[in-house]
């Protein structure tokens, strides 16, 4: 279970009093996470998420708060923190940062068609266009540099057969870190799998997890939210999936032409890497009750992308 801070009741009504919204009829928690101790939380006035922060610099919180805000304001189904009644949304407990936020409605879906995939691709776009003209700058802290770092000390473990994936893969970076970081710019999600987004049917209901969020190209975005959302098993991208996506995206931001000269490199940087945080991940918590997600998974969308062949929508 991915709870990292178990709580008493007793501490959780202390923490939750001073946000006036009822008596807590119950809570569990969410087994999914990875990173952070998330608990459902029952008040009499609603549902809500509570998100204990155990990882990550707290001096970012601030800039998840206020991005969140600011897609709140825009009309986007994300997971604002809610403010106690003098104003307070970071606060403390257990000794840990906590944030209470509205749950959201709907579910995941793991068997995701060409409509979910234009919900996704629409989304995406209204967060970069939500904040591309006033960005709230935060560096990714898993971007380029931190793969060309650590990327060399994780060949020391990898399979000889991986090795060529990840020297091909550091090399395609140096190559082209130029023109990357010289790509249109937003606010980006960077973590838009099926297990941060929400559904009731084929209607979007909710993005959630921005704990990744970062401002930097909006093509990483696309590339990760496409190698999750549009690929089959084996890794190979699904054309009818990655078009749906890619078209509904394009009709609200068009693409550049810089933009559609990178885009497959893209696909394959965004495949490095969550393919060298889950061995990251693998290796820290091996034999520890937490979800790890299997590094293997984009060592073959990596492999994939070698020879796929996506093209991004007409870019003006």
């Amino acid at each position: 279970m991915s709870v990292f801070t178990p709580l008493e009741r007793h501490e959780l009504e202390a923490f939750l009093a001073p946000y006036r919204l009822g008596r807590l009829r119950d809570f569990q928690g969410i087994v999914a996470g990875t990173e952070n101790s998330n608990f459902f939380v029952s008040l009499e006035q609603g549902e809500y998420v509570l998100t204990l922060v155990e990882r990550g610099p707290v001096q970012d919180l601030p800039f998840f708060i206020e991005l969140l805000e600011v897609l709140h304001q825009a009309r986007l189904p994300v997971p604002y923190a809610l403010p106690t009644a003098e104003g307070e949304a970071l606060r403390s407990l257990a000794g840990k940062p906590a944030l209470l936020q509205p749950r959201l409605p709907g579910k995941h879906v793991t068997a995701a068609n060409a409509a979910h995939c234009a919900e996704v691709g629409r989304l995406l776009a209204r967060i970069h266009l939500a904040t591309r003209e006033r960005i709230l700058e935060r560096p990714s802290d898993r971007g380029l540099d931190w793969m060309q770092r650590e990327g060399p000390s994780l060949a020391l473990r990898l399979p000889e057969e991986q090795l060529p994936l990840l020297r091909d893969g550091l090399a395609e970076i140096a190559e082209l870190r130029t023109k990357i970081l010289a790509l249109p710019k937003a606010n980006l999600h960077a973590d838009l799998f099926r297990d941060n987004v929400l559904f009731e049917g084929s209607h979007l209901t909710g993005v959630i997890d921005f704990y990744n969020a970062c401002s930097g190209p909006m093509l990483y975005d696309v590339a990760i939210a496409v190698n999750d959302w549009c690929s089959h098993p084996n890794g190979e991208l699904d054309q009818t999936r990655s078009e749906a996506l890619l078209a509904a995206y394009s009709s609200l931001r068009r693409f550049t032409p810089a933009e559609a000269e990178l885009w497959q490199p893209m696909l394959r940087i965004a495949c490095l890497r969550f393919w060298l945080s889950r061995l990251i991940a693998a290796q820290a918590f091996a034999g520890q009750d937490v979800l790890i997600k299997n590094p293997e998974e984009f060592c073959r969308l990596l492999a994939a992308r070698r020879q796929a062949h996506s093209a991004l929508p007409f870019a003006l």
